[in-house]
């Protein structure tokens, strides 16, 4: 399971929503070896007086915030980590700079999805990776 948030100032955000959604969700089912349609995002766009940020930051700044089950090795979450700095810089031009991620882990018990706790549900991917 995956959960992420995006957060950035709209007018840079808004064009290009899709785009970078699609490239966090390869890189996720790339690293996380998540299946193709569990691809759960939000996009929390912001207007440029409510989203300060340090003056070495330009208005592409975008902070990216993944919530998941908790297991997956920390050569994993840098892999991760790794093919969203370069794919997200390759494909939308957005400094390196501008980019932050944060990892969010929780056992899967701390989770309630379709009505069960997460460690009650059946997944059809391996979180032990």
């Amino acid at each position: 399971m995956g959960q992420v948030k995006i957060y950035g100032v709209k007018e840079q955000i808004q064009p290009i929503k899709r785009a970078l959604s699609d490239v966090i969700h390869s890189c996720m089912v790339e690293a996380l070896e998540l299946p193709n349609d569990k691809k759960f995002h939000r996009f929390f766009v912001l207007e440029k007086e409510d989203f300060q940020f340090p003056s070495d930051r330009t208005d592409a700044y975008t902070i990216i915030e993944i919530s998941m089950f908790e297991g997956r090795t920390v050569k994993v979450k840098k892999r991760l980590i790794a093919l969203l700095y370069e794919r997200i810089h390759r494909e939308l031009s957005i400094p390196l700079n501008d980019i932050e991620i944060t990892i969010f882990e929780t056992p899967r018990h701390n989770w309630g999805i379709r009505g069960l706790p997460g460690d009650e549900i059946g997944i059809n991917y391996k979180v032990n990776i």
